[in-house]
Formats: structure tokens, C-alpha cells, sequence
């Protein structure tokens, strides 16, 4: 186990790998889909707050900051006239699960159910982007990816106590965006569709 500031450490490494995405947004070289995009800012943002409410300590300046540059993103893909809504069945049901687990936890108080349907809802979102990644790497940008994965790695290093509300954001964020970061860069998807 690392210190706990390195969650700080593995922030800033993220918010550094994320300039050169929001800057490929608005410049139009890569093109995020805006659904999903927001989705990916929604969900993150349901957990931040319960992880909070749950006493939840410096780890969770991971979630929120996967909620707050996907934001960034969103907000940049308005500037980029070739980002798209493209609103399809995945991303209504990533929405309605972030509402339903929303309204779960406001009945039972439960932080934990909160935190559980923010990550099946932001995992259905990463879906369109994971097979994106596969399919057209050229359009997507690995170093977000990667940055994201290693600020996940450093944050699950700092954990003392070893509790879903504390794991599972960081846990997920490693596996998922360390995927899309590996789909991207090396365009694995030639190897899967030929």
C-alpha cells in the first residue's frame, strides 16, 4: 500500500492525459458520441455523492474526476461540429438505470446500490466506445485511456480498508479504460474483425 496523496498524484496524471482529448475534440479529430460522453459524467457523478455520504476518503477524488473530464468533454463536443447525439436503446437504458439507482438509494439510504448502478450504467456506456475503439481506433485518442487506468492503479494501491464503496470505482475504471486503452493502441480490432 502507497500513501493516500498519490490519489492526488494519479489526478493530475489523468488531467494531463486528458488535455490532448479535449483539445482533439474541439479541433475535430476525434469524434465523441455525446450521449454517451454525458452518460459517462452522469453515473460517476451518482457515485461521487454516495461514496461521500458513505465516508468514503480521498479515493473518491477518482470517481469524481471521471465524472468531471467526461463533463469537460461533453461540453467541448459542442464546439466540434463533427461530435453526434446519437441516441439509441444502450443509452436510454444507461439513463434510466443511473435514475433508478438514484431513486433507490434516496429510499433505502444505501450508498452501495447508488455506487452499483453507476457502474452497470457506465459500463453499458463504455460499450459503444469499447467497440468504437475496436473498429475504428483512428477516431479515438489512447492516452485518456491510459492515464485514466493508471490513476485507477494508484488509486487502488492507496486503499487501506477493502470495501466495495472504496474499490469498485477504481477497480472497474482500471479494467475498463486499461481495455480501451490497449484496443486503441495497438488496433487490436484487426486481429478481431478480419
Amino acid at each position: 500500500m502507497i500513501h493516500e496523496n498519490f490519489v492526488i498524484f494519479g489526478a493530475i496524471i489523468f488531467f494531463f492525459g486528458s488535455v490532448g482529448y479535449f483539445l482533439e475534440t474541439i479541433s475535430g479529430k476525434v469524434k465523441p458520441n455525446r450521449v454517451t460522453w454525458f452518460l459517462w459524467s452522469l453515473a460517476p457523478f451518482i457515485a461521487f455523492f454516495a461514496q461521500i455520504k458513505q465516508g468514503v476518503g480521498i479515493q473518491a477524488l477518482l470517481t469524481f474526476m471521471i465524472g468531471f473530464i467526461p463533463l469537460m468533454i461533453f461540453i467541448a463536443s459542442f464546439v466540434n461540429k463533427k461530435s453526434y447525439w446519437k441516441l439509441e436503446k444502450l443509452d436510454l437504458t444507461c439513463g434510466v438505470i443511473s435514475i433508478i439507482g438514484l431513486i433507490l438509494w434516496l429510499i433505502t439510504k444505501n450508498g452501495n446500490i447508488a455506487i452499483l448502478f453507476s457502474l452497470i450504467s457506465d459500463a453499458m456506456a463504455a460499450m459503444p466506445t469499447a467497440i468504437k475503439s475496436l473498429k475504428r481506433p483512428e477516431t479515438e485518442n489512447y492516452m485518456l485511456y491510459l492515464t485514466n487506468a493508471v490513476f485507477a492503479a494508484l488509486t487502488l494501491l492507496t486503499i487501506k480498508e477493502w470495501t466495495f464503496n472504496v474499490y469498485s470505482f477504481p477497480l472497474y475504471m482500471l479494467v475498463m479504460t486499461g481495455s480501451i486503452a490497449v484496443f486503441i493502441k495497438f488496433k487490436v480490432g484487426k486481429y478481431i474483425f478480419k
